[in-house]
């Protein structure tokens, strides 16, 4: 079984957030950057099926610069055997169709018999990157889960739905995206990040993997305008002179939040 566990660098949810002006791209020094937490329950996953099954390879895949290597390798330090990184500038500001494009090519070129994924993001919260990956692959897709169950031929698990929960199953190989709801990614120890400086680390370009960014017959998107966003105003004090409540109300309505 080979599980191939998608990852990237993000920055810090405790930190701060800014686009630059210049460029309508995140501002990535304006704060620390990351493992994704939703990647590292991810790569979990597939590490806890590798301790109980003998002869799983977990490989991690990632999109980033290439002063992310760092972040990356973390996830070697935590079990993984080997890793991947796509690093080239024409991936700056990638849209989803780009990013699924040469995230498809990368799981492609290491093989993989299931793909896990966080459900989205905590940058971009797209939400659709798994869902275009499975498409682009052309396997099934088992997605939002909250609980995983592996076997040697099919995943299966459970999707909270606006109606109650939803037992979902796909024969491999396929691609499947967790949400928070599975457990907390563990703690890399000393043992696993020294033997991460040993592990297989392949760093690819656009080229290695057959992929033009600039082709005109894929779908991109285009950043038209970037502004910063407005300071926040005063809110509205109420004081209360005998006709809070009125004034309360007024507000309410004016506002149509009642």
């Amino acid at each position: 079984m080979k599980i191939v566990v998608l990852v990237k660098e993000v920055p810090d949810t405790y930190g701060d957030r800014k686009l630059s002006l210049e460029t309508g791209l995140a501002d990535r020094e304006a704060s620390d950057r990351v493992l994704d937490e939703i990647g590292e329950r991810a790569l979990e996953v597939a590490l806890s099926y590798a301790d109980a099954n003998a002869g799983t390879e977990v490989v991690v895949v990632s999109m980033t610069p290439e002063a992310s290597a760092a972040t990356v390798r973390k996830g070697l330090a935590m079990g993984a055997a080997s890793a991947l990184q796509v690093v080239d500038g024409a991936l700056a500001g990638a849209d989803l169709s780009l990013t699924a494009e040469v995230l498809a090519a990368a799981v492609q070129r290491v093989g993989f018999d299931v793909v896990i994924t966080g459900n989205q993001s905590t940058d971009g919260s797209g939400g659709v990157l798994p869902a275009m990956l499975a498409e682009r692959l052309g396997v099934p897709q088992a997605t939002a889960l909250t609980s995983v169950s592996l076997t040697d031929s099919a995943v299966s698990g459970t999707r909270a739905t606006d109606f109650g929960v939803a037992q979902v199953e796909a024969a491999l190989p396929a691609v499947i995206s967790i949400t928070e709801a599975l457990p907390d990614a563990r703690f890399p120890n000393f043992k696993g990040i020294m033997a991460a400086k040993k592990k297989p680390f392949e760093t690819v370009s656009l080229a290695d993997l057959g992929v033009d960014a600039e082709r005109l017959d894929a779908p991109r998107s285009i950043m038209t305008a970037v502004a910063e966003k407005p300071a926040r105003g005063a809110g509205v004090k109420i004081v209360d002179e005998g006709d809070a409540g009125d004034k309360l109300a007024a507000f309410l309505i004016e506002n149509r939040l009642a």
